[in-house]
């Protein structure tokens, strides 16, 4: 019960908290990022079942895999694509997280 309250929450409810307390000025722009980033889960719908709650989407979904992971790291060097890494690095994060209570 508490594991999807969590999960959702890290996706909804810490975004908005970091928008706001590190970027008062422009939080609706960065949690509209935050949001935007769980469009890497668009990757799930390539995978059977579809949607597998003992399954760990780190290293399993190519959006989720390593190498994307790299990239998203990567992003973080450049000022124009740094919220878009810190986002999709949330995103990953927070899915990790998932992956650790199961």
């Amino acid at each position: 019960m508490i594991r999807p309250i969590l999960h959702y929450g890290f996706h909804f409810i810490v975004p908005l908290c970091m928008a706001l307390l590190f970027f008062p000025k422009q939080w609706k722009k960065v949690y509209l990022f935050f949001i935007a980033a769980m469009l890497i889960d668009l990757d799930h719908i390539f995978a059977s079942p579809i949607f597998d709650p003992n399954r760990c989407s780190i290293g399993f979904h190519i959006l989720h895999s390593y190498f994307a992971i790299s990239i998203y790291s990567f992003m973080l060097f450049f000022t124009k694509t740094r919220i878009a890494g810190l986002a999709l690095l949330w995103h990953i994060f927070t899915d990790l997280l998932d992956c650790w209570m199961m």
